[in-house]
Parts: structure tokens; C-alpha cells; sequence
């Protein structure tokens, strides 16, 4: 029993010292990290306004490797012609001075908060109108700090940015809005900044926007050139496809049916004036309205939007509609509602042949006093002026008829009376204003379809 204490004595003895060495393995580990950030960044061992040597420790230009991850578009504005966007903003670089030694692998990166620590590039978004950091609840920025001296620098960051659209084929058009970093103060001889490779920049999944859609995204490089020298500069151009089923719904088919009801009025009776009139004047109106309120939602711009083409056909159509009635009242009231003198004319002469006819018949028949018949010779003497007449009438009657024109046809359903002038005008628009409409409708959707395809 003695040998067998003893031995579970010396077990728990050697355990609790496990135990504490393995506390002090960790205690020492996390002073050893303090240990290394006071070595690299003590006072007078790193100075953050010097930039770091170029690639292998050369005098060339520090590279600087950009990453960007897009995590929200919140807004693109047509009037103010700029959009938001919301992104994880990631810049390395390798900073030689930094390097330490990781104990074995133990130590994989130091991490700082504070961006002064160490040296940083000038780095700023030349299209930017507004930005902010965000600060809730931490500050969302770090510093990771590897033991080659590598150094990895990410910031969460809200921007507002400049978008130059071109909106000539508006709502069905296309917009390219840029990204674009470069460096302040650093020319291309001290800094450089490049794409990281593989993947440099990634969007959130399920990216939603009210009017667009992303379509593709493509990085470039845009470095400009000044009288204070070159400087680099990277970009990434967002391409936006508007969504077309909001406008369709929301100011397409609204004007269709204002259009269609305009045409309302050529069905109705030309002496109801009141209620032709109203329907008239209330769809021009309502067309002008919805035109002002399209227009107030666009910036002023100095070219012709294809929104432009559509509302002010629109708006045309619907103003002739009343300009028609306002023809149509004025024919059935005024001397464009008289007889024609030409077609009265030949009424005239028809009467008078149909009247010669009857006598030259009547003189073929003689009667005597007895009332008896006698037959004269139907012989055409020569020189016979009488004959010659008769047989001229004889042979205008004789003549077959003419074939019936169509459109005369149907026009002549409304005869030749008072106010029949003024109810062909309507019968005509019944069939020009929807005829030219859809001829309208055909050259536009050909023509900005196809020029949309071109673009893309």
C-alpha cells in the first residue's frame, strides 16, 4: 500500500507540472509576440515615413498589390449621375524591416489596429464624391503584420462615387461606372500598384439593385501622366444593364392606353361636343403630366433620350386626336358641309340625258287621231342630225357599267347630306391614327433594339 501512494503521489506531482509549464509555454508565447512588435516597431528601429526597398530589397518602386470585395451597390442615381457602393478595401505589400522570426511556426502574423504604426500607401479614389469609415462598433480596420515581412492592410469603407452616364437610349441603354485608385504623392519611379493575381476582384453573391442589373466586371490600368510626373493608378469598370420591365410597365403601356383612349372620341358622335372635348383635353393632360414627371426624374441633358422620341409621339397623337374633333366640328358647321357644285353638276347633266332619253323614246312612238299606232322605220339616213342624236343617247345608255372602286364604296355609305363630310373625317381617323401608331411602334423597337445590340 505504501509503494502504491507513493507512486500516485509522484503522478499527480508530475501532472500539476505539465500543467504549469504548459501555462508557462503560453504566458511566454504572448510575450514573445510583444516582444517581437516592440523589436520591429520600437522607437528609432522603424521609421513609417520611409517607403519599403522595391522587389528583393532593390532601390526600385514599391509594389503594392490591390484586392477588392464589393459588398453592396446601394445606389445609382440618373439625376446626380453617381452611385454608392460599400467594399472591403485590401492592399499588400512587403516591407523588409518588418521581418521576424515565427518560433517554429507558432507565430503566423501580428496583427495591428493602428494604420500609423507602419508605413502606408498614399493611396485615394479619384472619382469619389463622399466617403466614410466605418467605426460600429470597432473600428473595421487591420494590420496583419507576416513573418517574411509581408503586409497586409484591410479597411471596410462606404464611397460615393462619379458615374458620367450616356443616356441617349434610356430606359433600354447600358452604363459603365469606374472605380478608379491612384497613388497621391508617389510617382511610378517610387510606387506601383498592380491587381493582385487570380481573383482581384469578387462580388457579393445575390447582388440585388431596384433598376439594374451587374452584368460583368473588368479591371484595367490607367496610370496618368503630369507636369509633376507619372503616377500609378488602377481601375475597375462596373457594367450595368438597366432593367427594362419597370419602365414597360410604369410609362410604356400607360401612354399606349392614354393613346388608345384618345381615339375614343372618333366613335362618338360628332354633336357631343361636351364629352368629347373633355376626353380630349383630360388625356392630353394626363399625357403632359406623366411626360413632366418622367422628365423630373432625368437630368437635363442636351441630346435626345429615346424616353424623348416615345412620350412626344405619344403626346402627339394625342393632341391630334382633339386637333381632329376641332376639324370635325368646324366641317359640320361651316361651308366645308355644303353641296358640292361639282358633283351637283353632273346630277344636273344625268337628269337631262335621263329627260333627252325619254323624248327621243317617245318620238319613236306616233300616234294618230284614232288612236292607232304606226311604226316609223328605225333607218339612219345620212346626214340625219335627229338620228345621230338619238343614236349618241342610245349608246350612252347602252355603255356597261364601270367597275365599283372599293374605297368609294365604302365611302359612300355616308351619303352626300348635311354633316356627312364631318363623319368621313372620323371614319377616316378610325383607321389612319392606329395604322400610323403601329408603323411608329415597328420603326422605334427596330430601331433602338437593334442599336442596344450594337452597343452591347
Amino acid at each position: 500500500m505504501g509503494t502504491g501512494h507513493y507512486f500516485w503521489a509522484l503522478f499527480y506531482f508530475a501532472s500539476l507540472c505539465s500543467a504549469s509549464l504548459a501555462n508557462n509555454a503560453k504566458i511566454n508565447f504572448r510575450e514573445k509576440e510583444k516582444k517581437v512588435l516592440d523589436q520591429i516597431l520600437g522607437a528609432g528601429k522603424y521609421d513609417a515615413r520611409i517607403r519599403p526597398s522595391g522587389i528583393n530589397g532593390t532601390d526600385g518602386p514599391a509594389i503594392v498589390r490591390i484586392n477588392l470585395f464589393v459588398r453592396s451597390i446601394m445606389t445609382i442615381s440618373d439625376i446626380k449621375m453617381e452611385y454608392s457602393v460599400q467594399l472591403t478595401f485590401r492592399e499588400q505589400w512587403t516591407d523588409e524591416r518588418l521581418k521576424f522570426d515565427d518560433i517554429q511556426g507558432r507565430l503566423k502574423y501580428l496583427t495591428l489596429t493602428e494604420a500609423n504604426r507602419v508605413w502606408m500607401p498614399d493611396l485615394f479614389f479619384s472619382n469619389e464624391k463622399e466617403g466614410h469609415f466605418h467605426n460600429i462598433i470597432m473600428p473595421n480596420v487591420y494590420i496583419r503584420i507576416f513573418p517574411n515581412g509581408s503586409v497586409l492592410y484591410s479597411i471596410r469603407i462606404s464611397l460615393t462615387l462619379a458615374c458620367p452616364m450616356n443616356l441617349k437610349l434610356y430606359p433600354l441603354d447600358r452604363q459603365i461606372c469606374s472605380l478608379r485608385m491612384a497613388s497621391y504623392g508617389w510617382t511610378t519611379n517610387d510606387l506601383v500598384f498592380l491587381w493582385k493575381e487570380g481573383d482581384p476582384v469578387q462580388v457579393v453573391k445575390n447582388l440585388h439593385l431596384p433598376r439594374f442589373t451587374l452584368e460583368k466586371f473588368l479591371t484595367d490600368y490607367c496610370n496618368s501622366k503630369t507636369n509633376t510626373g507619372e503616377y500609378s493608378c488602377l481601375k475597375v469598370d462596373l457594367l450595368f444593364k438597366r432593367e427594362f420591365s419597370y419602365y414597360l410597365i410604369q410609362i410604356y403601356i400607360p401612354c399606349c392606353m392614354l393613346v388608345i383612349v384618345s381615339w375614343v372620341s372618333f366613335w362618338l358622335d360628332q354633336g357631343a361636343v361636351p364629352a368629347r372635348v373633355s376626353l380630349g383635353v383630360t388625356t392630353l393632360l394626363t399625357m403632359a403630366t406623366q411626360t413632366s414627371g418622367i422628365n423630373a426624374s432625368l437630368p437635363p441633358v442636351s441630346y435626345t433620350k429615346a424616353i424623348d422620341v416615345w412620350t412626344g409621339v405619344c403626346l402627339t397623337f394625342v393632341f391630334g386626336a382633339l386637333l381632329e374633333f376641332a376639324l370635325v366640328n368646324y366641317a359640320s358647321r361651316s361651308g366645308l358641309n355644303k353641296p358640292n357644285m361639282h358633283k351637283e353638276n353632273l346630277k344636273k347633266k344625268r337628269r337631262d340625258l335621263e329627260q333627252a332619253s325619254l323624248d327621243a323614246a317617245s318620238d319613236l312612238l306616233d300616234t294618230d287621231s284614232n288612236a292607232t299606232f304606226a311604226m316609223k322605220p328605225l333607218v339612219r339616213h345620212p346626214g340625219d342630225p335627229m338620228a345621230m342624236e338619238k343614236l349618241r343617247q342610245c349608246e350612252v345608255h347602252m355603255q356597261p357599267p364601270k367597275r365599283p372602286n372599293c374605297c368609294k364604296t365604302w365611302l359612300s355609305k355616308f351619303p352626300t347630306r348635311q354633316c356627312s363630310r364631318s363623319k368621313r373625317i372620323d371614319v377616316i381617323s378610325r383607321i389612319t391614327f392606329p395604322l400610323v401608331f403601329a408603323l411608329f411602334n415597328l420603326v422605334y423597337w427596330s430601331t433602338y433594339l437593334f442599336r442596344e445590340e450594337e452597343d452591347e
